[in-house]
Parts: structure tokens; sequence; C-alpha cells
């Protein structure tokens, strides 16, 4: 390499090796992320070849963090948030106590100090943001009440995490540790005082954030990105999404102390209320992908695969603690709340992995003397191994789900019955003859609007809830959700059209092989930018393709000849 580019090549080489993991795990029938984890074992320092910089993946995985919490607070409301503290707030500090004790306990029996134990529980007891939050968007759970709950369990683990990387260094000489400074000092040398001082500061600056958020924020970004809308130009509202996530995560990092995916998902939430909330989701996705794969990318760089042979039963005892202990006391925590099984099995399923926040713990821990290196390597294993496993919760979940809709709809009270609504199970549409329109941006609303007063029922697919809920109250059929995974709920086998209006090529390539696979003679329309796309959205079966520039461009020349004549 003739210059000296650490950055480029860590993301090369990082988005390459995941690709080529990735693509190899899916082909096994296993889950993506084990070949991103595995990528990141490749190129870290304890195995041979090339070793990547892990300080430039960890700060290109926190970007990944910061776009996925802003997207989840464009999906979701202030009202929803409020709607679940009852049982988010009590239910995450009492997860966290027990998490925290049971490590407490194996750093006992392994030898610890006391502070080793605490900052150890407390690293096994936070869940990962991109673990939690990609599993409840597989399975379209983030706008449901068990989402929201799980949603809202996670802020408020943040929000003690973040309180605790504040007043960790403060008492750190209590615990045998040294000052922040590096500098050993005894217990008599902590100042009362000084803690509780440092304790109200640190709350005082956070709810100075969300007042902000909320008085400020609340008028300034939706007025940013409309402005910004009626320039026209989409390039320059890609960047002021991008910028209004990164800019308020990092603001609120360096001047509020809050945790930079606490800021990001308080900027979603005060943009939700905006119209263009979907659109902004649209278009910060991309980069948020990519940037989440880089995470786990980083995590794979800092597993040691040693430690599964020198302290198998400490590591074994540290994955019981993180999928068991912890996911048995959120669950006991959700039952005793009296919210049904499927619920808490959900938030117990989420719960049971570590990931960001454990890692930010351990290097603190170290840094101030109080966790061991051993401790440090059986947090990386611990979070490492949980990722791996979490996603058979879910599949034994998704098993579990029509016995658990029985015993919820068995259930006595009123908490039964949202939860059967919350499953949302997708029914098939039993329309016939009927035409299928994927995608609601600006073409597919006026394909909607000219088509809904004729006498052939629609049935609508976007990603978009609220657009789906406004065709629903036109009583237009409809669901939210990716076409590529949903096409099957809208009875292509007996529809007379499908009309292709999404503008990404790929997942509109996808949903046309699907529905020609479902219908062989059925007529399926598409549009594309260039010949190129054209030929490729036909080459999976599409009918006939409307090339937008050529559509234009002969708009404009039917207006020029127009204008001539009369003139």
């Amino acid at each position: 390499m003739p210059h000296h580019t650490p950055l480029i090549a860590t993301i090369v080489i990082g988005l390459a090796l995941a690709f080529v993991f990735g693509a190899l795990a899916h082909r096994l029938r296993i889950s993506p992320l084990v070949g991103y984890l595995v990528a990141g074992i490749a190129i870290g320092s304890h195995t041979p070849g090339y070793v990547a910089d892990q300080n430039l993946a960890n700060e290109l995985a926190e970007i990944g963090v910061i776009l996925l919490m802003f997207g989840v607070g464009l999906h979701f409301s202030m009202k929803e948030l409020w709607a679940v503290r009852n049982i988010a707030v009590p239910g995450a500090v009492v997860q966290i106590a027990v998490a925290t004790l049971l490590g407490a306990g194996l750093a006992h029996v392994l030898g610890w100090s006391a502070g080793a134990g605490l900052v150890f529980g407390l690293a096994l007891s936070c869940a990962s943001t991109v673990v939690l939050l990609r599993a409840l968007q597989e399975r379209r759970l983030i706008t449901t009440e068990r989402g929201q709950i799980a949603v809202g369990w996670l802020i408020v683990e943040d929000l003690v995490m973040v309180l605790t990387l504040v007043l960790l260094p403060a008492i750190a000489p209590l615990l045998g540790g040294s000052s922040g400074d590096g500098e050993a000092a005894g217990a008599s040398s902590l100042n009362v005082g000084q803690l509780l001082g440092t304790v109200a500061f640190t709350i005082s600056k956070v709810i100075a954030f969300v007042a902000i958020m909320m008085l400020v924020g609340r008028r300034v970004i939706p007025w940013i990105l409309h402005y910004t809308a009626h320039t026209g130009s989409r390039e320059l509202f890609r960047l002021a999404v991008l910028s209004i996530a990164l800019g308020v995560a990092f603001i609120a990092a360096k001047l509020f102390g809050v945790s930079f995916a606490l800021g990001a998902f308080f900027a979603g939430l005060i943009l939700s209320e905006s119209q263009l909330s979907q659109q902004a989701a649209n278009e910060s996705l991309p980069l948020r992908d990519a940037f989440a794969v880089l995470f786990f990318v980083s995590v794979g760089m800092l597993f040691d695969p040693q430690i599964l042979v020198t302290q198998p039963a400490a590591v074994a005892a540290t994955l019981l603690i993180i999928t068991i202990g912890k996911s048995l006391a959120a669950f006991a925590i959700v039952r005793a709340f009296g919210h049904p099984l499927g619920t808490a099995f959900t938030i117990s399923a989420s719960l049971a992995q570590i990931g960001e926040f454990s890692f930010i713990l351990a290097a603190l821990g170290m840094s101030l003397g109080l966790l061991p290196a051993p401790g440090r390597d059986l947090i990386l294993a611990g979070a490492l191994l949980s990722i791996l496993v979490n996603p058979l919760f879910f599949y034994g979940l998704d098993h579990l789900k029509p016995w658990l809709e029985k015993k919820d709809a068995h259930h006595e009270g009123k908490a039964a019955e949202p939860e059967v609504e919350e499953a949302e199970p997708i029914h098939v549409t039993t329309l016939e003859g009927h035409t299928i329109v994927v995608g609601i941006g600006r073409v597919g609303k006026r394909i909607i609007d000219g088509l809904a007063s004729g006498s052939t029922p629609l049935y609508v697919i976007d990603e978009s809830d609220e657009e789906i809920k406004r065709l629903h109250a036109r009583g237009i059929e409809g669901i939210a959700g990716s076409a590529t995974t949903l096409l099957h709920a809208a009875n292509p086998a007996k529809a007379a059209t499908m009309i292709v209006a999404i503008p990404s090529n790929f997942e509109a390539g996808q949903a046309i092989e699907q529905g020609r696979a479902a219908n062989a003679g059925m007529p399926i329309i598409g549009r594309a930018q260039t010949e190129a796309e054209a030929d490729y959205l036909r080459s999976y079966g599409a009918t006939e393709v409307v090339i937008t520039s050529d559509t234009l461009a002969d708009a404009i020349l039917g207006s020029y000849r127009k204008v001539r004549e009369t003139g």
C-alpha cells in the first residue's frame, strides 16, 4: 500500500470479509451476524494475518449505533415511551441489580476484589442496542407493545450506564482502584459531598439535554428538514438527515455527558412528529446497515479465542448469567406486572445478550485499576457468545408463538387482549382480481389515487405504518413492511395486476421475481431510471417497465409542442 490509510483499510477489509463470511453463514442457513463476528475475529489481533485498527473500528461501529437509534426514534413517539414507563423503569433497574449481583458473585468465586465484581456485574447487565433492535425489526415488533417495552427498557439501561460511567471514577478509590487521573487513593480520600455533587450534576445535565430537545429541538429540527425538503435536492435532504442524527448525538455526548445512542434516539424522537419522518428513515437506512455491520466486526476483533480453552468454566458461567440469569429476572418482573406470557418471553429473549456499554465499562474498569484483564476477556467472550446464541432464543420463541397466543387468549383480564393484537399475524387477503401496488412514494400515491376510484380493488404494500393506516381509513387494504417478505399477504396468485413503484431496483427485482413465481400470467409493471435498470427488472419477470427519464422527456416535449402550437 503506497500510503498509510488505516481508516480505508479497516472499512474495506472489514466490510469485504463481513460480506464473504455473512454470505457463507446465509448459505449455511444461520444468522449473517455470525459471519460478521467471524470476520472481526479474522482481522483482530488474536489471529494471524492482517490486523485492523481497533480504535477506528470502534468509532465506525459507534456511527452505526447512532444511526440505528436515530431510526428507532423516528418510529417511536413520546406518548408510546411514556406509556411503558411503569414497567420499563422498575424492570430495568431490578434486572440490572440482579445481573450485577450474579456477576459480583462469580467474581468473588474467581477471587477478584469487590470493585472488580461491581464492574463485571454491571457490564453483564446491559443489553446491546444493535442486537436488540435488529431482532425486533426483523420480526416487525418495534411498534408493538412488547417492542415499546423492550426499547423503553433499553433506554433506562442506557441512562443507568451513563450515570455509572460518570460516577465510577469518583468512587473507584473506595473500591480499591485509582482516581480518574490514575493516582491511587484510599477510602478516606473519598468526599461524600463531592460524590453527591457529581450525581446531582450528572442528572441535571441529562435533564437539561432532554429539556432543550423538547423546547428547542422540537422546533428547530423539523424546520431544518422541511426547509431542506423545499430545496428539491435529495442530496441536501440526505445530508441534513445525517447531520441531525450525528450532530445531535455528538453534542449530547460532548456537552451533556449523554451517550451517543441516547442523543440520536431523542433526535429521531423529536423528528418523528414531522411528516418527513418516513423519508428521513429511508435516507439513513443504507448507511445505518453498513455501519451496523462494522459494529459486529469490531466486537469480533476484541475476542481472544484462547479464553475458551484456558477458562471454559468461567466462560460458561458468564454466558449463563447473561442468557439465563438476566432472562429469568426479566421474565419474572414482566409477569409480576401482569403482562402476558408472550410479552415476558419476548423481553427475556431481547435482553439475553450484552454489547456496547459492556465494552466501555470494561475499558474504564481496567483504566481505573478495578477490573483485571481476565475480567475484560470474560466480558468479551460473554458478549460474543451471547450475540451468537441470541437468535436461537427468538427462533424458539417463533416456534412457541401458536402456544403462547393460545395461552394468552385464554388468560383472564385485559392484559391478554392486546397481546393477541400485538402478535401481528400476517393475514393473506381474500381479494381476487385485484391490483397490487408496492410503494407509496410520490409515484405510488398518484397511482393509488388514480386507481382508487375504479372498480378494481387495491392491495398496497409499503414500509410506512402511517401511510398504510391512512389507506385503511379510505377502505383500501394493505400491509406495512418489506414487499420481499410480505408479498404473499397480497395473494399474488389471485391478483390481476401488480405495480412495483419503489425506486430501489434491488428490492423491486426481488418483489417482481416473487410475484412472477406466484402468478406466471399476471402483468407486472415496474419503474426504472435507465434502460439498464429496466433490463434488470425485465430479467426478473416484469412485463412492462416505465423508464422515468424517457417519460419525463416525452412529457416535456408534449408541453413544448402544445406551447408552440398555442403561441
